[in-house]
């Protein structure tokens, strides 16, 4: 396995962070994780601008720009042998770099910039979901953010497997439905698709924004929205997204059988589409 470390790829045996980095110490960082198509990347400007508009958030400045992230990520993929892969996947993370003991950030940071690729295989069918205890808070400066601590979702998946389920349903401090561990959550309500909104503390998806964007071309209605758990189970259909998924179907969310609503399907195929053209542009 080779990765790209601040502007050198070399075997991940041989690749050294530093010991002191805020990132593994702190979680004091950024990533996103983007679907490649044979060698193609899927939405990597919209990628790249989220990770900047995070990195402006928490105060810290990318070392790289777009064009040598995007030449980074290219040059990763073909020393991987992943350019004719069908599906495969890269991670870009982005930390504060080493630092000090204690809290007080670094007066002057030295980022570090971490790419790693990986092969990818086709999405499942369709999930099971589980509401889980912990929830989405609103008020956290990270909630909207693709922030390293990622442990809410760890053990919220964690929770769901034991309870027999793929993934988890995550509702917000309110009782109101946000996300799954990593995934953005839509429900149809006869022919109208529903989103929760910022309100519930979701990251906004790259995936959830285009399907937005996408609905209105196709000719079917769309909005986020407050929503109670019990509309899910009365929905006539639910899935969730995500950048390496797309659109999967949620066929149970606590042991009880959802719909399979006809539009997901469309919706699928239209943004599969959108993919290949999104992609066809790197």
């Amino acid at each position: 396995m080779k990765l790209w470390l601040n502007g050198t790829i070399a075997d991940a045996g041989d690749t050294r962070i530093d010991p002191a980095d805020r990132g593994l110490l702190l979680g004091d960082g950024l990533f996103e994780t983007m679907l490649v198509r044979k060698g193609r990347i899927a939405f990597f400007e919209e990628h790249l601008l989220r990770l900047t508009k995070g990195a402006e958030t928490i105060g810290l400045m990318l070392p790289y720009s777009p064009d040598d992230l995007l030449q980074a990520c290219r040059t990763l993929l073909q020393d991987c042998g992943l350019l004719e892969r069908e599906r495969a996947s890269l991670r870009l993370t982005l930390t504060r770099g080493p630092g000090p003991r204690g809290l007080a950030l670094p007066p002057d940071p030295k980022p570090t910039v971490l790419i790693s690729a990986a092969a990818g295989g086709q999405p499942p069918d369709h999930v099971s979901l589980a509401t889980v205890s912990p929830r989405r808070n609103p008020w956290s400066p990270s909630a909207r953010l693709k922030a390293l601590p990622y442990l809410e979702n760890v053990l919220a998946k964690e929770e769901a497997r034991k309870k027999g389920a793929d993934d988890a349903l995550i509702l917000d401090t309110n009782g109101l439905v946000a996300c799954s561990s990593a995934a953005n959550i839509f429900l149809w309500d006869g022919d109208l698709l529903l989103t929760p909104g910022d309100r519930s503390g979701i990251l906004p998806g790259i995936t959830r924004a285009v399907l937005l964007e996408l609905t209105s071309s196709i000719g079917i209605e769309a909005r986020d929205d407050d929503i109670a758990p019990q509309r899910l189970l009365c929905a006539t259909g639910v899935f969730i997204t995500n950048s390496l998924m797309g659109l999967v179907p949620v066929s149970r969310i606590d042991g009880q059988e959802i719909s399979a609503h006809p539009m997901t399907a469309r919706l699928a195929a239209a943004y599969e589409l959108l993919l290949d053209a999104a992609a066809s542009g790197n």
